[in-house]
């Protein structure tokens, strides 16, 4: 068995994850989110400028008025247009005169321009957005459950779900705690969370699965089983969880203000997700594989009486 008993110190990984989860959730509560305008409706303004401009200049205008967090990006190129002619901006709701305020702003700090199209965002559409999402989240979990229990068994499911629901408290709170913004990007970026999460707690399941006849045949215990099968894929865990989150660096570092916030949940979840794979989603399987199995131990010399 390696050195290092990973599956007979469970409780001191279950302890971490708490120590963060629940400040994590006081964190929601209280602080709550910082919801962008795909939730809480805003303004969405399409420009066209005489001259190519900067995202950073248009940025830095809107700073004046505390809208350096709208969304801002190039609204693709039109014949004989330059592509950075065109300007997209998605902020909060504006009054009449704020309104006037900043674009007279803009045109005197960035330029001239053409207004292609202005118009409002209602908060309606978040609300579809928020329970569409959810209800996503929901299936995804009742057809991993199915899938594993009926590929593996149930407690594997179980497990799996128990450990992405894990995955996405952290996510959101950490969200919560920074106040970073929370659009439509940060759902994609948890639902790609998800698929990039059970994927590696499948690995080391189904080398569980692999190793268990041949283990207890040879008079083994269920944490030199998950021992063994953890560090078995071990490598194959780390130099995914390293590439994806070299990658995703990359994006967050060199990407552009509207990619930030993915970026960062994606880092945040990717981290995450490795963690759970490894020291909380089998360290589950072993604590409901226990349970079960003394409730049968104990139901069968009852059934013997």
């Amino acid at each position: 068995m390696p050195k290092f008993d990973i599956a007979g110190h469970r409780k001191i990984w279950f302890l971490i994850s708490l120590l963060v989860i629940i400040p994590g959730i006081i964190c929601m509560c209280v602080r709550g989110f910082n919801f962008g305008i795909d939730f809480t409706g805003g303004t969405i303004m399409d420009l066209r400028f005489e001259q190519p401009v900067t995202l950073q200049g248009v940025r830095s205008s809107l700073a004046k008025y505390d809208l350096d967090g709208s969304t801002i990006q190039f609204a693709g190129a039109e014949a004989g247009i330059d592509a950075s002619e065109n300007v997209m901006i998605r902020t909060i709701d504006l009054e009449e005169n704020q309104r006037k305020e900043v674009m007279a702003s803009l045109t005197q700090d960035v330029g001239p321009y053409t207004v292609l199209r202005e118009e409002k965002v209602g908060a309606t559409i978040g609300g579809e957005l928020i329970t569409n999402a959810v209800l996503a989240l929901v299936i995804s979990w009742a057809l991993i459950i199915l899938y594993v229990a009926y590929r593996f068994e149930w407690r594997f499911g179980v497990s799996a779900v128990l450990a992405l629901i894990h995955d996405i408290i952290i996510v959101m709170a950490v969200f919560s705690f920074t106040q970073r913004q929370i659009d439509s990007s940060f759902i994609a970026a948890l639902l790609t969370i998800v698929g990039y999460s059970i994927n590696d707690t499948i690995v080391i399941f189904d080398r569980i699965r692999e190793n268990l006849k041949l283990h207890f045949r040879r008079g083994g215990d269920v944490n030199e089983l998950v021992n063994r099968s953890i560090y078995q894929t071990l490598t194959r865990s780390l130099y995914t969880v390293f590439t994806v989150l070299f990658t995703t660096f990359a994006l967050y570092w060199f990407g552009g203000e509207t990619t930030k916030d993915f970026a960062f949940a994606l880092l945040i979840g990717f981290a995450v997700g490795c963690y759970s794979s490894i020291f909380i989603a089998s360290q589950l399987w072993i604590e409901l594989r226990n349970r079960t199995e003394h409730r049968r131990s104990a139901v069968k010399p009852a059934a013997a009486e």
